[in-house]
């Protein structure tokens, strides 16, 4: 069985493939792929190991020897999942694979806005505590997450987790009802939950439910010192709303991982506002990074390339 991997470089030079060449008789590894290789380098592979490389419909049926793609990831946006069924490719993806190392990432992103180090770190630089008349600056009001709401919209593996620690800290945690499903959801929705919320984390997919769920709106009825965190996906909130409310006073802090366009060639308001005197974060989609869950993609995509070969053989 020949199986390329288009973006083995999305992964890590630090990450054993040998797992994934154990399992083919060929494997061929290519650290990016530009679209105008994709049918070159897939010609005569039964198998495509992607991350975030598109392959669209003309792709798909320019590849006839085709017969499985797996997806280096949990989103599957990147493949033409109507075309790939019509041709009778199957696409596989990898769920929960970052857990934790997505859960920490939450949780730093929490912890450092709520003691706004941004700003501290900042006022430190520019000299501000080397001139203090005392000990110490107490220029920024911090938020000690001890018995403080944090409102999660995603109940999943990881807003579960992020839940469990954030209860270690004494905070009180509620989750939102699944966006969209309002009416059957037993759950609180957003609209109730964020005037209560000291924080507010978004674990959710983006869907036509969820895209700009934080907007303009949604951020006026949040407490003023009230910190949002999205380590879901660009979209799920209106950054520039955010952005804005961020710089009236209307917000308390703004941690985000991810952008609606990865990576911001064109740059984004956010990256630029990052010089300005804010309590602001922006990591570059990296929650999700840790060597543990790296590899956790490829023992996964492992045990996706066994479960695939076994259907084809019952």
């Amino acid at each position: 069985m020949h199986a390329v991997i288009l973006d083995a470089a999305t992964l890590g030079d630090d990450i054993d493939l040998s797992p994934l060449r154990s399992e083919v008789d060929r494997l061929d590894v290519y650290d990016n792929t530009t679209s105008d290789r994709r049918i070159e380098r897939l010609k005569n592979a039964r198998v495509a190991l992607v991350n975030k490389v598109v392959l669209d419909a003309d792709t798909l049926n320019a590849l006839p020897e085709l017969e499985l793609i797996c997806v280096l990831a949990t989103g599957t946006n990147n493949i033409d999942m109507e075309a790939a069924n019509k041709l009778g490719i199957a696409v596989r993806n990898v769920t929960a694979y970052g857990t934790q190392s997505v859960a920490q990432h939450t949780m730093m992103l929490m912890l450092a806005l709520a003691n706004r180090l941004p700003l501290y770190q900042r006022d430190v630089q520019q000299g501000h505590w080397e001139n203090s008349p005392f000990f110490c600056l107490l220029d920024h009001r911090t938020l000690q997450l001890a018995n403080k709401r944090l409102v999660i919209v995603g109940q999943g593996e990881l807003g579960r987790r992020v839940a469990s620690l954030a209860e270690a800290f004494g905070m009180h945690v509620q989750f939102a009802a699944r966006p969209g499903n309002e009416q059957q959801d037993a759950r609180p929705s957003l609209r109730e939950l964020a005037p209560q919320a000291d924080i507010l984390s978004l674990h959710c997919p983006l869907t036509e439910a969820t895209c700009h769920l934080v907007d303009a709106d949604c951020l006026s009825t949040l407490k003023r010192e009230a910190i949002v965190i999205n380590c879901a996906r660009g979209g799920v909130i209106d950054e520039e709303a955010a952005l804005a409310a961020l710089r009236q006073g209307h917000l308390g802090g703004l941690g985000v991982d991810t952008l609606p366009v990865e990576p911001p060639h064109d740059g984004h308001p956010l990256i630029s506002a990052l010089s300005e005197p804010l309590n602001l974060i922006v990591t570059p989609h990296s929650a999700w990074i840790a060597p543990e869950a790296r590899a956790n993609v490829v023992k996964l995509t492992v045990d996706n390339l066994r479960q695939w070969r076994g259907s084809k053989d019952d």
